[in-house]
């Protein structure tokens, strides 16, 4: 067994949960979605970007996308929570929290594609 393999296997599916538990929940419902599982996920995501980046083959290259994507998807998330508490101080309406959670399902997207791909990448190795 190759521990390089796991510790990246194991952020790439961390990455995924992360997300899924925070994107679970009614679209529009602040209670049902926490800042800090926004930011674990954001957290999470940038270690898996980081170790996608020593992979030189085609399928790195999709890896390392589908995180860029996601990580881009967080960010956007992160912002628009931000702005909207601290410069607008209108807080978390539905509106504002379906906008978040939205964007939390598109890098959970990008999340289960790069997991299946790793999937697929490993079910193509031969002994």
């Amino acid at each position: 067994m190759n521990p390089e393999k796991v510790v990246f296997g194991f952020f790439i599916v961390m990455a995924l949960t992360l997300n899924f538990g925070f994107f679970m929940g009614d679209i529009d419902n602040p209670a049902h979605h926490q800042v800090y599982e926004l930011a674990a996920a954001i957290f999470v995501n940038l270690v898996a970007t980081i170790l996608k980046f020593g992979d030189r083959s085609q399928v790195g290259a999709l890896l390392l996308s589908t995180s860029l994507v996601a990580d881009l998807q967080l960010f956007a998330a992160a912002i628009v929570w931000g702005i909207a508490v601290h410069v607008e101080q209108t807080g978390l309406t539905p509106t504002v929290m379906s906008s978040i959670v939205s964007l939390t399902g598109g890098a959970m997207l990008a999340n289960v594609i790069s997991v299946l791909l790793l999937v697929i990448e490993t079910a193509m190795l031969r002994r």
